[in-house]
């Protein structure tokens, strides 16, 4: 038996773009989603309900689909790291990464040795397969936040740290960090989100962030390779556009 392919990672590096959903919290969701062609499936344990118990059966729905199971953490812990992959995960999102060492420490628990020190255990994801150790690391993603001002100046640091699939600039925590709390509209947040997207590319790494309806066209021009939407916005404009359109056909 051979390991899963990571289809996130596979798309990333032959240069296509990589569309992420976030919002589905249960299996049946992730099922019911499953046709839509997405690569990959965010799934929530720093802000959502997502954790040990719950993870073997979420990354098995995203499996049925080839989907890549994104798990986002809640601390930049290499145990809690190797714990989440250990439990079927095929990619880590680490919040408020600032500085070189704290990339690295990503790096540090999602990798086995040679290049980290995750623990050595076969994962959900190796069961069956005889090299599991040899050929985890080629198909494990590490994605990183960038979602503070200090990570933004420590940016050209961050970006040397190998073995990072994807700098993610977040906007809601960093408008935050730069006294623009709920206004990641605000001119001086837009303009460092889209500076710093560019660093990230221009250092030669792959750039990712929240891409919406009304942003994704001037993202993928930008070269963003990591699109991210959650389905909420999705149902709370289809739900005004049904209710608006029944309310205009009254009599």
């Amino acid at each position: 038996m051979e390991i899963r392919p990571n289809r996130v990672k596979q798309k990333l590096a032959s240069g296509e773009l990589a569309y992420i959903i976030a919002g589905l919290t249960n299996t049946d969701d992730i099922d019911a989603f499953g046709p839509n062609g997405f690569d990959g499936v965010w799934l929530e344990g720093e802000h959502g309900n997502v954790d040990a118990t719950n993870l073997g059966n979420l990354t098995r729905a995203c499996d049925l689909w080839g989907m890549t199971s994104v798990v986002r953490v809640n601390r930049n812990d290499q145990a809690l790291i190797y714990r989440t992959l250990d439990c079927g995960a095929m990619g880590i999102v680490v919040p408020h990464v600032n500085t070189k060492a704290e990339a690295q420490n990503v790096v540090d628990g999602g990798k086995f040795a040679p290049i980290g020190h995750r623990g050595m255990f076969t994962s959900r994801q190796g069961y069956g397969v005889d090299d599991y150790f040899d050929v985890a690391n080629s198909q494990t993603l590490l994605v990183v936040l960038i979602e503070d001002i200090v990570a933004v100046n420590n940016l050209d640091e961050i970006l040397t740290v190998d073995h990072i699939d994807v700098f993610f600039v977040a906007p809601s925590d960093l408008a935050t960090s730069m006294g623009h709390i709920g206004n990641h509209n605000h001119p001086d947040v837009q303009n460092t989100i889209d500076s710093a997207l560019a660093r990230i590319q221009d250092g030669g790494r792959v750039a990712g962030t929240l891409a919406l309806d009304n942003t994704v066209e001037k993202y993928v021009k930008a070269g963003v390779q990591f699109l991210l939407v959650s389905v909420g916005g999705w149902i709370s404009s289809g739900a005004a556009a049904y209710k608006q359109q029944a309310e205009s056909a009254k009599p």
